[in-house]
């Protein structure tokens, strides 16, 4: 691991997360748990096996992980965030709300993980009418369904399909994305792709607080 020889938490602080790969390790373990080296590889697409190793090993060696073993019959090691590690949690929210301007580009070589869209819309989202009714959105892009589910005033993104959506939205991530958080008006997403079934009025009932102002 190398080091800025500075003595300055923020120095001292990237010589320990600042390298390529580490804070998208930690991601994908603050947001699916223990994890197997294959979930992580899955989930770091690009990555080399012998950088993945290393990162874990400097995380181990850091304290920001653990390994354990899996229980019966699983024969594995699964790595898991310390609670030193999930104090970087906030770090990464902030990272997530301070890159959204970013995310109106999206290259035809991305890679799309929907966990990660998820994490991305829970951390943006608001509900606009929190006095209203519970209202379920699914959608349907990346490698896995989601849904966004509003309630008591909070919003909440998770994998899977709900029983009954109040709303569908189908298509590429850029575009459902802007719909969502407010960029795009729906007749612009639809005219790009977008398919939408349901009450459009659901689309208005959330909204992006990262974006006020």
């Amino acid at each position: 691991m190398r080091s800025y020889d500075e003595y300055c938490s923020l120095a001292k602080s990237l010589d320990v997360v600042g390298d390529r790969w580490t804070l998208l390790i930690v991601r994908e373990l603050m947001l699916r748990g223990a994890c197997r080296y294959t979930d992580l590889r899955n989930g770091l697409p690009g990555i080399a096996t012998n950088l993945l190793a290393d990162r874990l090993r400097d995380l181990d060696d850091a304290g920001l992980i653990t390994r354990e073993d899996a229980p019966p019959p699983i024969a594995t090691t699964l790595f898991r965030l310390t609670p030193r590690g999930e104090e970087l949690r906030p770090v990464l929210q902030d990272l997530t709300r301070w890159g959204l301007p970013l995310m109106i580009e999206e290259r035809p070589d991305d890679a799309v993980r929907s966990h990660w869209i998820a994490w991305a819309l829970e951390q943006m989202l608001v509900d606009l009418r929190p006095e209203g009714p519970a209202l379920t959105i699914q959608i349907l892009t990346g490698d896995q369904p989601i849904v966004v589910e509003t309630g008591d005033g909070t919003v909440h993104a998770r994998l899977g399909r709900a029983e009954a959506a109040d709303a569908t939205l189908t298509g590429k991530p850029r575009l459902i994305l802007g719909l969502l958080l407010g960029l795009l008006e729906l007749p612009e997403a639809q005219a790009n792709g977008v398919e939408f079934e349901g009450d459009p009025a659901a689309l208005g009932r959330i909204g992006a607080d990262v974006l006020a102002g």
